[in-house]
C-alpha cells in the first residue's frame, strides 16, 4: 500500500517540462526540448567602443519561451537552463579569464514590480559552471527608471538610456568584466554600460547576450 501511495505521489508532484508539458524526465526543461536550442556563430554580434558583444542564439522558438518564462512568468527555475546555454556558448569561445560576472541591473521600481531581477538569477547560475568566475551584482547600478525599449528606435533607446547607469567603483574586484543580458537588439543597453565603465577606467570588458532578434 505504501509503495502504491509513493508511486501516486511521484506521479502527482512530478515536474512537467515547461516547454512540451511532459513529465517523463521530471525536469523543468526536458532533454528533448533542451536539444531544440541552437547556438549562433562564434563571432561577435557587434563591436561597440572596442568591446565585443556576443549573442548566444536567436530570440525565437524555445529560446524565446525560455527567456520570457523566466523574465515575465516567475519561472525562476529556468535561470539554470538559460545560464547553462549561455555558459556553453561562451565556453566555446575559449576566452580564459577570471571574470567578475555582472548581470544587467534593473531599477528598484522594476524590481519592486517583478520581485526579482532575472539576470541576477542567471548570473549566479552562470558562475557555478566555473570556479574562477565571481558573481558581482553591485558594480553597475541602474539609477534611472527607463521606459521599455522594445518599441523604440536605436536613437530613442540611446536617449532613453542616457545616464541610466552608475558604476560603484568600490565594488570593483579588479578583474575583467563580463556583462550578461537576455536580449541584444541594437546594443544600446550594453553601450551605455560600457561607456559608464570606461568613464571609471575599467577597460577589460566583454558583453554576452542570451539572444538577438
Amino acid at each position: 500500500m505504501k509503495k502504491i501511495l509513493n508511486t501516486l505521489l511521484d506521479l502527482i508532484y512530478r515536474k512537467k517540462c515547461y516547454f512540451c508539458g511532459k513529465s517523463k524526465s521530471s525536469l523543468k526543461m526536458c532533454p528533448s526540448c533542451w536539444e531544440e536550442l541552437t547556438f549562433s556563430d562564434l563571432h561577435p554580434n557587434r563591436i561597440i567602443n572596442g568591446v565585443n558583444i556576443y549573442s548566444c542564439g536567436i530570440y525565437e522558438k524555445y529560446l524565446q519561451k525560455l527567456i520570457r518564462g523566466l523574465k515575465y512568468h516567475k519561472q525562476k527555475e529556468l535561470a539554470y537552463y538559460l545560464a547553462k546555454f549561455m555558459y556553453e556558448y561562451f565556453n566555446k569561445l575559449g576566452i580564459e579569464k577570471d571574470f567578475q560576472v555582472i548581470p544587467t541591473p534593473l531599477h528598484k521600481n522594476r524590481i519592486k514590480k517583478r520581485k526579482y531581477n532575472h539576470m541576477e538569477l542567471v548570473a549566479e547560475e552562470f558562475c557555478k559552471f566555473n570556479d574562477t568566475y565571481i558573481f558581482n551584482p553591485n558594480l553597475i547600478l541602474r539609477i534611472k527608471d527607463t521606459k521599455p525599449q522594445y518599441k523604440l528606435s536605436r536613437k530613442e533607446r540611446l536617449e532613453n538610456l542616457s545616464n541610466a547607469f552608475d558604476v560603484n567603483i568600490s565594488a570593483n574586484m579588479n578583474k575583467p568584466v563580463l556583462i550578461l543580458d537576455d536580449i541584444c537588439t541594437t546594443g544600446a543597453t550594453f553601450e551605455e554600460m560600457i561607456n559608464s565603465l570606461k568613464q571609471k577606467g575599467i577597460e577589460d570588458i566583454i558583453c554576452l547576450a542570451a539572444s538577438s532578434p
